[in-house]
């Protein structure tokens, strides 16, 4: 991995519906993240950069695999739960 702050230079590409920008393979090692992993994405306007950082679902005592078996099962049944929260679900 780059020393910190050397900035490594990346593209932003489209990818179906949406923009991506590829992250390198040393920086996700680093934080322990992989694909579908969730990352919270901030703008921050005063220095005119996109921070990404994991959610730190262990600083608030959550177990990493609850976490993540959560996470999927909101995925796998949203349209379900948002039914639910907007009191429009229809009986099984």
């Amino acid at each position: 991995m780059r020393r910190r702050g050397v900035p490594t230079r990346r593209r932003i590409f489209k990818c179906r519906n949406s923009i991506v920008v590829s992250l390198p393979r040393a920086f996700l090692d680093f934080l322990n993240l992989e694909e579908r992993s969730v990352v919270s994405v901030c703008l921050d306007k005063q220095r005119r950069v996109i921070v990404v950082a994991p959610m730190g679902m262990a600083l608030l005592g959550v177990d990493a695999e609850f976490g993540r078996q959560v996470a999927e099962f909101i995925e796998q049944y949203r349209p379900a739960l948002q039914g639910l929260a907007s009191g429009r679900a229809d009986d099984p």
